[in-house]
This record gives structure tokens, C-alpha cells and sequence, in this order.
């Protein structure tokens, strides 16, 4: 892919938020790849030459990378890595993303230790909203609950995934894209 695949390709995997790549940070960072020997570059010259070029633009031909040899056995190394990093929200979701190409031990750790995290997360807010709840102000009482909300949320989702992965059964994947319909007033 040339970069710019790549990063709409990392915002489809990692979601727009996760993935929000500058280009001032994709190609530095694809050069560092490239040069320490996990991607390879090609100049797409090919495909541009059949191209028509409107006047006053360029014919320079974009760089395709592709993943060396090296640079699979890299990436799998880092998929297998589980520590701190990879429960915090940046490094859980790009492992999550690629969970298909991850073996369940290092899936099932994965999420243990994101469930902590988040466990973590959800006491401390508890902890706020019993405490300081009479002090706060009702915008800021409310973003509270509403990332105590969040917390509860992820934790049954995480235990949700657990027990799928000890059972050996894979997400159901189903999503749906409706939205909610508003109640409708009964006389």
C-alpha cells in the first residue's frame, strides 16, 4: 500500500479516533520501517505512466510499502508482547484490532489484564462520586457517571470476551447500524 491506504486502512482497523495519523507522523515513521528493514518501498511509477496528467499537476508516482520478511516476524513479535502497555487504551486497541492474528493465551492475557485496567478505572470513579459528588457541579457529576457508565460497560464486554475465548468460541461480530427510534407518547 502507499501511505495514504495505509492510513485509511489504520482508521477502518483502529477506528477514526484511535487511528488519527498525521501524515507528518505516517511517513517518518515509514522511512524508520524502511530502514531498519520491515517494509520495502517501490516507487508506483508503472501506474502512473498509463495515467493521463491534467496540466499543472504532477506525475510523480506514489511509494508502495510492503512488509518484508523481517518485518512479519517483527510484527508477530509484537503481537505476542503482553504487558502494561498493551491494556491501556491506545495498546489494547491496536492488539484487539489484530487479535485475529494472535494466539488465545496471549488473547486471553491480553484481556484479563485490560480487564484489571478497567476495573482499576471503574473503583476510582467510585470512589470519586462517593466522595466528592456533593462538591461537584452537575456537568461535572454527570461526565463522572458517565465514565462510571462506560467503565461497567467495557468490564461486561471484557468478561464477555473471556469467557468466549476459555470456550473457544469467536466474538459473534453482529453489529447494528440503526439507531435508536424514540419512545412514542401513549394516550
Amino acid at each position: 500500500m502507499h501511505g495514504y491506504e495505509l492510513r485509511k486502512e489504520l482508521a477502518t482497523k483502529l477506528g477514526t479516533i484511535r487511528a488519527a495519523i498525521s501524515y507528518g507522523t505516517l511517513y517518518p515513521t515509514l522511512k524508520r520501517l524502511q530502514a531498519a528493514g520491515w517494509i520495502g518501498a517501490a516507487d508506483d511509477t508503472e501506474a502512473a505512466d498509463s495515467e493521463v496528467v491534467p496540466p499543472l499537476t504532477s506525475k510523480r508516482g506514489r511509494v508502495v510499502y510492503k512488509i518484508t520478511a523481517e518485518g512479519k516476524e517483527r510484527f508477530a513479535a509484537l503481537l505476542a508482547q503482553v504487558g502494561p502497555e498493551t491494556y491501556d487504551d491506545a495498546g489494547f486497541g491496536v492488539h484487539f484490532a489484530f487479535f485475529s492474528r494472535t494466539d488465545r493465551a496471549t488473547r486471553l492475557r491480553i484481556l484479563e489484564g485490560r480487564r484489571r485496567r478497567i476495573e482499576e478505572r471503574r473503583e476510582g470513579l467510585r470512589e470519586v462520586l462517593s466522595r466528592a459528588s456533593d462538591r461537584l457541579d452537575a456537568y461535572t457529576l454527570e461526565l463522572q457517571r458517565h465514565g462510571l457508565d462506560a467503565c461497567e460497560r467495557e468490564v461486561r464486554w471484557l468478561e464477555e470476551l473471556i469467557t468466549n475465548e476459555r470456550s473457544g468460541r469467536s466474538p459473534t461480530g453482529e453489529i447494528s447500524l440503526e439507531e435508536p427510534r424514540p419512545q412514542q407518547d401513549r394516550p
